[in-house]
């Protein structure tokens, strides 16, 4: 910076220190064009001479390039030449400046949930469960929901019902009657931005400090870390190619709620039969417990109809369910729902209040005219026949290029199997992820669904994957098992 820059006024000399900080944290990226002057002027209420001054000073310095007729722009190079105190890492900050978090802020912080990096255009065949493939999603059907429900815009524009738009929420009501054969009124729905924040709402209504929570295990994460951060003490139920093991609920003693996925258990498949469901809802009784019933992938049964939900066989109005658009439409619409006993339906509607007053409205409502006109279980079964294709050529590739190494469990429905490889120990899985990344393919292992508390985590116990399906064309998936193949025999002659 020349002499002359530290004697400009202090407005002048904050702005230009600002605008070198938005280049250090990529807010203006190289080669990006800058505000007008007029509108920055307007904007940060300077005249515009204050910022013409600072925008001479910033091309003196080589920090934007100037041209005649055209906008400024972030000039090469800037960035790394920018030493800003607000690039300054958070752990580097000094002690004196932190400020402790929240109770529950301190149990979220020490989960280690770490950001997911963006994958997009990467080549990998990635085996992932969750992601489903953008040319499923059915976009003209959805575009033309979108653009009837612009037609039908209000002039009022205001918060919405926090349970969600009623029009989704009667249509729902007749889905779940129709899909799952689940009696309730559309009162007793409430629309949340998918399964996750269903699971964040019932641990901050139902969960104390010290509270014990009962869950699966091995079993969805997010759902053991969404009770954690609010205290609880998890208790945990063994699996079997059954799903949950009801019998050990007496050992576990009371608790506040138990957390299940009984029409296709996360991760291992398994579907609760009815005596273990009317065996856990007497437990929940007894108890005086809720139980959370996530039916986040019922769509997808390719042999027989999903069994009775929880929520049908209650009498005591004990359990709460919860859905998802995720593994159907796209887990970017951030759409689920939640069908709660009527006594529970003023509680969570003013949680979700508090928490985001409710859901985009507008993706509400095209989701109703989907599910009001048909469209939506025209898609499903789309999806239904598209998935048992790629669940197919998964099983027929593991067949051909692992044979009797393989031995898959929970493929009867859903987006995912369990692949077990008794060849190889758990403690190999690492060596396999690694062996197959070489090869261009990304595989999930067993292991991280073991939640580290659990007694029986050290058991022994063979190689697992968890291999999903839908993201991946049945070539694709062919090619892919074929080189983890390779890895297969790779790690066994290490």
């Amino acid at each position: 910076m020349n002499p002359s820059h530290h004697r400009r006024p202090g407005l002048s000399r904050a702005l230009y220190e600002e605008i070198r900080a938005r280049m250090a944290d990529g807010t203006y990226a190289v080669g990006a064009p800058m505000p007008s002057t007029r509108a920055l002027a307007a904007e940060r209420g300077l005249s515009r001479a204050t910022v013409t001054l600072v925008y001479e000073q910033l091309a003196a310095d080589g920090f934007i390039e100037t041209r005649p007729g055209a906008a400024s722009r972030v000039a090469s190079g800037a960035a790394a030449t920018v030493n800003s105190p607000r690039s300054v890492p958070v752990a580097a900050m000094p002690a004196h400046l932190a400020r402790p978090l929240s109770a529950v802020g301190q149990r979220i912080a020490a989960l280690g949930l770490a950001t997911p990096s963006p994958k997009e255009g990467e080549q990998d065949i990635d085996f992932v469960y969750g992601p489903l493939s953008g040319g499923d999603f059915p976009t003209l059907a959805w575009m033309n929901a979108l653009r009837a429900v612009e037609r039908q815009r209000s002039n009022r524009l205001e918060y919405d019902d926090p349970r969600g738009s009623i029009a989704l929420r009667t249509a729902l009501q007749a889905h779940l009657s129709r899909a799952r054969g689940l009696a309730c009124s559309a009162e007793q729905i409430v629309i949340v931005s998918g399964s996750q924040q269903a699971l964040d709402l019932c641990a901050r209504l139902f969960v104390d400090p010290g509270d014990p929570v009962v869950v699966e295990n091995p079993g969805y994460r997010m759902a053991h870390h969404a009770f954690e951060a609010y205290g609880a003490r998890l208790r945990f139920l063994g699996i079997d190619e059954h799903g949950a093991v009801t019998d050990g609920l007496e050992s576990l003693g009371l608790a506040k709620l138990a957390y299940v996925t009984p029409t296709h258990q996360f991760p291992l498949g398994g579907f609760l039969p009815i005596g273990r469901r009317r065996q856990l809802l007497d437990w929940a009784v007894r108890s005086k417990a809720w139980v959370v019933e996530d039916d986040y992938d019922s769509e997808y049964r390719y042999a027989v109809r999903p069994e009775a939900t929880l929520l049908s066989l209650d009498a005591h109005g004990c359990v709460v369910h919860v859905g998802t658009f995720s593994k159907t439409l796209s887990p970017q619409l951030r759409l689920g729902y939640m069908v709660l006993p009527p006594a529970l339906v003023e509680p969570f509607a003013a949680a979700k209040r508090v928490t985001d007053r409710h859901a985009a409205t507008g993706v509400q409502r095209a989701l109703a005219l989907l599910l009001e006109d048909g469209s939506y279980d025209r898609h499903v079964r789309r999806m239904r026949r598209l998935q048992q294709a790629r669940q197919v050529a998964l099983l027929q590739a593991l067949q051909r290029h692992l044979g009797a190494k393989a031995q898959v469990q929970g493929a009867a429905s859903g987006l995912h199997v369990v692949v077990w490889l008794p060849s190889l120990p758990a403690s190999a899985e690492p060596l396999l992820v690694a062996a197959a990344q070489r090869r261009g393919v990304r595989i999930h292992p067993l292991s991280p669904l073991f939640h580290p508390q659990a007694p029986d985590r050290a058991l022994p116990r063979p190689c697992g994957l968890v291999m999903g399906y839908a993201l991946l064309q049945p070539e694709v998936i062919a090619k892919g098992v074929e080189r983890l193949a390779q890895a297969v025999r790779e790690v066994e002659q290490a």
